[in-house]
């Protein structure tokens, strides 16, 4: 049997992270663990301080169960570093390397409309971006479909 990963990013806003790594991987919100119902009945719980809500985590999966599912958690902290793991988004589909580099490049443009920043293009083969707290990643061609 292997074993599973799931992946999990600090941030300082949660909700806004959210949104956007569910823009760019085409994740859901993850249902709360059986028997709860509500993230807010499964939050509500833990014996935890009354500053800690439940809007501080967005809990995000596959929606086909084949990816990790992510977790992004609000830290007091705020990012002081470069990455030393990050994403890569895998953008689907075959056809010629021009084909390849029009669909990274419109996922990017996708991205940088929903927060995100371009920081730097490897001509044909990938653009490195940061998300809207500065979390970089990579967009580029599947290396499979499926």
């Amino acid at each position: 049997m292997t074993t599973r990963i799931s992946l999990t990013l600090d941030c300082t806003d949660a909700t806004l992270l959210g949104r956007f790594w569910k823009t760019a991987l085409g994740y859901v919100d993850e249902p709360p663990p059986a028997p709860f119902t509500t993230r807010e009945e499964w939050h509500a719980s833990f014996d935890l301080p009354a500053d800690d809500s439940v809007d501080d985590g967005a809990w995000l999966c596959d929606p086909d169960g084949i990816g990790p599912p992510l977790s992004i958690l609000k830290v007091p902290e705020p990012k002081t570093a470069k990455n030393r793991l990050h994403i890569d988004v895998r953008v689907p589909g075959h056809g010629s390397p021009e084909e390849r580099w029009a669909r990274i490049r419109a996922k990017a443009e996708l991205l940088v409309t929903a927060g995100g920043t371009a920081v730097e293009e490897f001509d044909g083969h990938h653009i490195v971006m940061a998300d809207p707290e500065g979390n970089e990643f990579c967009v580029a061609a599947a290396q499979r479909d499926g």
